[in-house]
């Protein structure tokens, strides 16, 4: 039996780990930490930080509002404070239906095939 290298079974990812999820430079996440208060990653001693399953989801919805829909970091930052729930179901919706879209995808793909 070998390792469980699912993403979903970990408590604590390592900055490498989320930078590479979002294909962005650690320092971009350490930077975004100082602009936007909802991203506070545990930290050890050593000052090594651990994210935890919801500031990975903040920085998926920060990436989007900033790297997918191009806004800046005070309109970003603005939109979280001012309407932070709208702008998560928002997010989660439009997550569930690219989910659905590439489901739907790989069935037409497997009927064409046949």
């Amino acid at each position: 039996m070998g390792i469980n290298t699912d993403k979903n079974f970990k408590l604590y990812y390592s900055i490498a780990e989320v930078a590479e999820m979002f294909d962005v430079n650690q320092s971009l996440l350490r930077f975004w930490e100082k602009e936007f208060p909802q991203i506070a990653p545990k930290t050890s001693g050593r000052g090594i930080r651990q994210y935890r399953k919801e500031d990975v989801d903040t920085i998926a919805l920060i990436y989007h509002l900033v790297k997918e829909k191009g806004m800046t970091l005070p309109g970003a930052r603005q939109k979280l404070k001012d309407n932070g729930e709208a702008t998560i179901r928002n997010f989660e919706i439009i997550n569930r239906l690219k989910d659905i879209r590439e489901e739907l995808l790989s069935i037409k793909k497997e009927l064409d095939e046949r």
